[in-house]
């Protein structure tokens, strides 16, 4: 069975869904048959490359809040990703162009290290508050990760996996997906958005029952 899941490296959501889902994945009695591939989104790839902005200054001008309102949404949102395992630092944050950051995840994909360099990327941003927006960061971030430092640096001097990340944006836009997390469990069954840990688990279910039935 595989799974495809469309995140952002930058949505806080996502990293919440990520550890649900991972919670049902671990008490599925056929997760070893599991295969778990991460795919790319762009929450706002019109932002410019190489530039940032304040998070919170972002949220206030996309969705009209005062200060205090974002100040209360982030607390919750620390709340929320806490009860999860999670330990979240929204504050001061920045925010920017992800591109590279999926180009990287892209290359650890092929170097059997996805999971590791999207954990990475998910920690530094949300807990240590480090950059996923310039070449040095991202470069530490994915030696931390198991990846290749000349590897790391040829591709973000270039345009590698660039075409592949605007692949996974177009299907996730073809299945219907205008947001993140979006799962799609064996090509058929759609989850969006970061669901309890029991919808993952029903999912599952009804998928392997369908692959089972379809294989008779």
């Amino acid at each position: 069975m595989r799974i495809d899941i469309w995140s952002d490296v930058v949505c806080p959501w996502c990293y919440v869904g990520k550890r649900r889902f991972e919670r049902a994945l671990a008490e599925f009695e056929h997760r070893d048959d599991v295969q778990v591939v991460h795919r790319s989104f762009q929450l706002d790839p019109t932002r410019p490359k190489g530039q940032t902005q304040k998070r919170r200054e972002m949220l206030m001008a996309k969705y009209r809040l005062t200060a205090a309102q974002v100040q209360g949404l982030d607390a919750q949102m620390e709340q929320t990703a806490a009860a999860e395992g999670l330990e979240y630092h929204l504050g001061d944050g920045v925010t920017g162009n992800t591109l590279d950051a999926h180009r990287l995840l892209h290359l650890a994909a092929a170097r059997g290290r996805q999971d590791e360099a999207l954990e990475r990327f998910y920690r530094a941003y949300f807990t240590e508050g480090r950059s996923l927006f310039d070449s040095p960061s991202l470069t530490a971030l994915a030696a931390e990760a198991g990846l290749d430092e000349r590897e790391v640096h040829d591709v973000l001097d270039g345009d590698a996996y660039a075409a592949a990340v605007a692949t996974d944006i177009r299907e996730a836009q073809a299945l219907g997906a205008n947001g993140v997390p979006f799962f799609v469990f064996d090509h058929r069954f759609g989850v969006s958005g970061a669901q309890a840990s029991d919808v993952f688990t029903q999912v599952l279910a009804r998928a392997r029952e369908n692959r089972v039935a379809s294989s008779r």
